[in-house]
């Protein structure tokens, strides 16, 4: 193979890259490294934003195959139009489950069992005791299926949980029972005590958590955003926010960041966090594995791994 690689980290801290290739370092500087024209392979800067992600994009005329780091993909959509045929779009899965579900089961338990209340008496010198839900016994819906939820269901397992539903884009059979498709949502909402999004964003997905979806919950549910901030209405979301009918746990809004002055801080029975779910200790060497394993075969004219989509 022929044509520079570019990494957003630098090819002596990456174990395992391929003799051969020519490797520029970018993550996303003002300048870039050499020629985009003579980009082959490109790896997206991680958590840099879109604007930084399509820059290069309408000059890499030579590009073969775009990387991202994270599961989802859509920070790169408004680039791929510049992309020719047959460019490879691949995405970092495996490289979040552990991380990710990690923080899904902090979020559960923390809103649950009232932390966020309890680090407020703490500064205050209040103590704050009293009956609080627990997660086992509880009904849990994961809406997304797919490596990360299924690393979540892991999780579950040991709080002894009533029962876990799946819904992911179409339906299957897993080891662990069915994965029901999306369009049985409005029959497996009322029975969820709490609903977990780690669904990709998608036009099928975009604003898939509305009014309806929301009123179909039962009262007291919580849901748990770790996917994408516009999978959910935020006005929708505030409006039963403040109702106070059901509690809400949000690694990712809408908008992102999360504006000072916006509502959604204020509302009752929230606990935000800013969009944390990938990036830990566990993400770097995952995803240094996931590039020396993918530019081995590109280097070896192999097929890739973790194809979501090819330019047609």
């Amino acid at each position: 193979m022929t044509g520079d690689v570019w990494l957003p980290f630098p090819a002596d801290e990456i174990p395992g890259l391929p003799d051969g290739l020519d490797y520029r370092f970018w993550n996303g500087e003002p300048d870039f490294p050499a020629d985009p024209a003579d980009c082959a392979y490109y790896v997206v800067p991680y958590m840099k934003g879109a604007d930084v992600a399509v820059r290069p994009l309408p000059r890499m005329t030579s590009l073969r195959a775009v990387q991202t780091l994270s599961a989802g993909v859509d920070h790169v959509q408004s680039g791929l139009k510049y992309l020719r045929p047959g460019v490879e779009l691949c995405n970092a899965r495996g490289v979040h489950d552990a991380s990710t579900a990690e923080l899904a089961l902090t979020l559960i338990l923390a809103s649950l069992r009232g932390i966020p209340d309890f680090v407020r008496g703490q500064e205050r010198g209040e103590w704050r005791s009293g009956f609080r839900p627990a997660l086992a016994d509880k009904n849990v819906l994961i809406v997304g299926y797919g490596a990360i939820g299924s690393a979540i269901e892991d999780r579950l397992v040991p709080f002894e949980v009533a029962r876990v539903a799946r819904v992911a884009r179409s339906a299957r059979t897993t080891e662990r029972g069915p994965v029901h498709p999306l369009t049985d949502l409005p029959e497996l909402l009322p029975e969820a005590d709490v609903v977990i999004l780690v669904t990709p964003l998608t036009d099928e997905t975009r604003g898939l958590v509305n009014a309806d979806f929301l009123a179909r919950l039962k009262d007291g549910a919580l849901l748990v955003n770790v996917g994408r901030g516009p999978i959910v209405d935020t006005k929708a979301l505030l409006a039963e926010l403040e109702s106070g009918r059901i509690t809400a746990a949000l690694d990712v809004t809408d908008p992102e960041p999360l504006p000072q002055e916006h509502p959604l801080w204020q509302a009752p029975g929230v606990l935000i966090s800013p969009h944390v779910g990938g990036p830990t200790s566990a993400f770097l060497p995952r995803a240094k594995r996931l590039l020396a394993a993918q530019l081995t075969r590109f280097a070896a004219g192999q097929p890739l791994g973790n194809v979501v989509h090819t330019i047609g």
